[in-house]
């Protein structure tokens, strides 16, 4: 009955020193390169040694009078914790993949907490070929390949942002010799309207998916999209031609207007001559070389007889010359020979005296 006694009473200790113990997260998820962070903490204030182990192996020790002490496992350290003086936070700066497994928290003399690590790889992803032309109503096949990934990958199609139903696309994977998968996957998608296909590639530990998209542009909406301009093209096409026009009709009447400035019409010429040349006597038009009213020793009648005829040859020559001071010549010829007539009288009554 004792002994009974006792056993009850060492195992109520050993649960109540357990429960004022805690090891968090219980479980950790990173990627391959990432930190990884445990934190160890305790209500018992009679600890004096903590051991951190990966997979049953010492890692680091932590003295409660000394704090960290010297690891030869350089990828490893331990923070004290804020919330608690008791409280440590160990750290796995840059994760591995052997990294994975248990992390041990060992509170020397009274209890230890253990955690699991996992490790995750991300590789790539990539929708093959280039953008892609299609008519309307025509199969299109995309394909998409996640390549080093670890574990597999979810692998997810959108079209314009709308997730692709799994029933709508085929998945293969195959794993490599260093524990990496790559995931290949095919999509035919019918060419409705202009749209960007979108290939995602994810595991657990990565916040975002890893995308890869291409354009698939169809034809018929293209010229659709360029009908709606055909009005507003048309309407300006006509207005650019209407003004075209007007600017061409008046530049021709400018220009005509201005030659018909520049060049006189040929009844003002004619007219300009014929009043010039009605203003000239008739000493001009005989250039000055015959002079009727002068005789050196008194004319006879053969000589007045040759004056007259060589005046009018004179007239006639310059009538020819100008044919509207025919009359003007005309008359002014009669007026000279009647006052030559009158000279020559004066002349004869002068020679008789």
């Amino acid at each position: 009955m004792v002994v009974h006694l006792l056993v009850f009473l060492l195992s109520c200790r050993i649960q109540a020193v357990g429960a004022q113990m805690k090891l968090s997260p219980e479980t950790l998820t990173v990627l391959r390169g990432e930190e990884a962070r445990f934190t160890c903490s305790t209500s018992n204030t009679q600890w004096t040694v903590m051991v951190w182990l990966l997979d049953g192996t010492v890692a680091l020790t932590i003295s409660k009078l000394h704090g960290v002490l010297p690891s030869t496992n350089t990828n490893v350290t331990a923070e004290k914790s804020h919330f608690s003086k008791d409280s440590w936070v160990f750290v796995l700066k840059s994760t591995e993949r052997n990294n994975q497994g248990q992390v041990t928290c060992d509170l020397q003399d009274f209890d230890r907490k253990t955690a699991s690590l996992f490790v995750q790889e991300k590789g790539s992803v990539k929708v093959f070929g280039d953008n892609k032309l299609a008519f309307q109503g025509q199969s299109v096949l995309f394909e998409c390949q996640a390549v080093g990934w670890y574990p597999e990958p979810s692998l997810q199609w959108q079209v314009n942002d709308r997730k692709v139903s799994q029933g709508e696309y085929n998945i293969s994977s195959e794993e490599s010799g260093k524990s990496l998968f790559t995931v290949s996957s095919n999509l035919s998608v019918t060419a409705a309207k202009s749209s960007y296909v979108c290939c995602l590639a994810s595991v657990s530990a990565l916040p975002t998916p890893l995308k890869s998209s291409v354009r698939l542009t169809v034809v018929a909406e293209v010229v659709q999209e360029g009908d709606d301009c055909t009005v507003p093209l048309a309407v300006t096409a006509s207005l650019s031609a209407l003004l075209l026009l007007l600017l061409l009709c008046i530049c021709t009447v400018l220009c005509y207007r201005q030659r018909r400035q520049a060049k006189p019409s040929p009844q003002a010429a004619i007219w300009f001559d014929q009043s010039e040349v009605g203003k000239r006597s008739v000493a001009e038009v005989t250039a000055g070389e015959v002079n009727l009213g002068y005789s050196s020793e008194g004319p006879t009648d053969a000589d007045y007889n040759a004056v007259i005829t060589a005046t009018h040859s004179q007239m006639d020559f310059a009538s020819f010359r100008k044919a509207p001071d025919v009359v003007h010549c005309s008359s002014l010829s009669v007026h000279s020979e009647s006052q030559e007539e009158e000279n020559y009288k004066n002349i004869k009554r002068i020679t008789t005296v």
